[in-house]
């Protein structure tokens, strides 16, 4: 069983770093909304070790009209441990705190062969595939809160 925390930004450089940028640097690990005031984190833990991470941020994207948006940045969960959920709990309690902020939207750039797992919570893919550079292929998606 997984105990869902909110950590801080530091705490999500090492597994973004390992699991989404693996050729890059910590310090392209960090994200500038990672600190805006209304921005929160949230890990999993497992047994004390922290296995997968989350980011909420408070960040507009032009493409939506809703104001309070939130970003999904930074979601991954380390390999050893991926298909046990830790990744949905995640998500969800990130979604139950979103409804208390009252936050309109929630959308992400998601690795396009990835895109599958963002739909069944409900987002939807907007516009068409794009390049992330470094990263690769990603789809717009978004979810009205």
């Amino acid at each position: 069983m997984f105990e869902i925390k909110e950590i801080t930004p530091e705490d999500t450089y090492t597994i973004r770093q390992k699991v989404l940028r693996p050729t890059q640097s910590i310090e392209d690990c960090k994200y500038e909304s990672d600190v805006f005031k209304r921005s929160f984190h949230l890990g999993a833990f497992e047994d004390d070790k922290l296995i997968s991470v989350a980011s909420f941020l408070q960040e507009n994207n032009p493409a939506f009209e809703e104001v309070n948006q939130y970003r999904l940045n930074g979601m991954a969960t380390l390999e050893a441990y991926r298909g046990k959920e830790a990744g949905s709990k995640l998500l969800l309690e990130g979604e139950r705190i979103l409804k208390r902020r009252h936050a309109r939207l929630l959308w992400c750039n998601a690795k396009f062969p990835v895109s599958n797992y963002y739909i069944r919570f409900g987002l939807r893919e907007y516009g068409e595939v794009f390049v992330i550079d470094s990263i690769g292929p990603h789809k717009l998606m978004y979810k009205k809160m």
